[in-house]
């Protein structure tokens, strides 16, 4: 038989990165919100979910399960070698522990493939980020990069990240870069999605020294970030990147490709087009519609988005650091050299505390 897991033991589990979760819910399930990191093997799909559901409230449980049961029997060969092909220990859940991981947990045991179930499913690990949500206590400090629009700050966070480095992604946790044009080519999360991912990176980050991010807005997109990071950021080491408008430029256009994007490019112009001056806004608006994306970009950055910036100057703030560089690789090396002075306390306290 299958054996049911603790939202506890899940956790623990999960941080030892020693199980897979697989998620049976159906498609759009998944889509709203998962425990991150989850695969989606659904019992039903979406039709087939709502076609069970409508029976057991129009008609009765009975007819329901008999036509779970019929859909399931049809599909249980190729269910069942999916999870087969999945090395290591796995977890099923669904929205609340009930019928549809029971039935996956049961057939796979019946066929020799050990699973564990959640206790209490997805539901159980919501109330369980909004739990330590509340609770959020975050003790290393932050340090936090700045700069104009297209100095490249997410960018330096992910080529940090990827050489070790604690790093608190929030754009990539909310599935948006938080301006107006924020979600060109991004799905956008919703806050449930954005709470698991960022109560899972603090997690994860917890024995770190200090946490990495960028100097997001209390919202990024629709989503809103938790008080107490707001807090930890505005009390951290800010830095400043300095680079050219030319390599500004350029990586806007090698992020957001915009000739791939060009009507959603036009659709988030039109929203802030009455607030730059009209002869320069005219002239923006024909670059876009000729794909001049290089001269329209430049033309934002000057006329529009670092005049927003320029109230938010680091002059007259004392924890602060200034990197002037000519491109995103020089700003990386020159941040490695920063944190040098952010040695490890062998005392530090973990990142969230439940």
């Amino acid at each position: 038989m299958f054996q049911d897991l603790t939202l506890e033991e899940l956790s623990e589990m999960r941080q030892k990165k020693e199980l897979i979760t697989i998620d049976v819910r159906s498609p759009s399930e998944f889509e709203d919100a998962t425990i991150p990191g989850s695969l989606n093997i659904p019992l039903f799909d979406d039709e087939e979910r709502a076609e069970v559901g409508t029976l057991y409230t129009q008609v009765n449980v009975q007819a329901a399960k008999d036509r779970g049961l019929e859909i399931v029997s049809a599909k249980l060969p190729a269910f069942i070698k999916q999870f087969s092909q999945i090395p290591g220990n796995k977890v099923v859940f669904c929205w609340r522990g009930g019928m549809r991981s029971r039935t996956t947990a049961t057939v796979l045991s019946l066929m020799g493939i050990h699973v564990y179930r959640l206790e209490g499913g997805f539901r159980a690990h919501r109330q369980g980020v909004m739990k330590a949500l509340d609770e959020l206590t975050i003790t290393p400090p932050a340090i936090v990069l700045h700069g104009n629009t297209g100095s490249g700050k997410t960018a330096i966070l992910h080529q940090l990240s990827d050489k070790g480095y604690p790093v608190l992604d929030l754009e990539a946790m909310a599935g948006h870069r938080g301006s107006v044009f924020g979600s060109i080519g991004l799905t956008a999360h919703n806050q449930k999605k954005f709470d698991a991912l960022l109560i899972d990176s603090l997690a994860s980050n917890q024995h770190s020294p200090y946490l990495l991010l960028e100097a997001e807005s209390k919202r990024i997109g629709k989503i809103v970030l938790p008080d107490q990071l707001i807090y930890k950021k505005e009390e951290g080491h800010q830095i400043w990147l300095d680079l050219p408008i030319e390599a500004r430029v350029q990586h806007i256009l090698e992020e957001y490709h915009p000739s791939d994007h060009q009507e959603e490019c036009m659709r988030a112009f039109i929203q802030i087009k009455s607030r730059i001056h009209t002869p320069i806004a005219a002239e923006i608006e024909q670059c876009l519609k000729t794909e001049r994306f290089d001269s329209a970009i430049e033309l934002l950055l000057i006329h529009y988005y670092d005049q927003r910036y320029a109230h938010s100057s680091l002059s007259n703030i004392e924890n602060r650091s200034v990197v002037k560089v000519d491109s995103i690789v020089d700003a990386v090396h020159e941040i490695e050299q920063l944190l040098l002075r952010f040695e490890p306390k062998s005392n530090m306290e973990p990142i969230v505390k439940c």
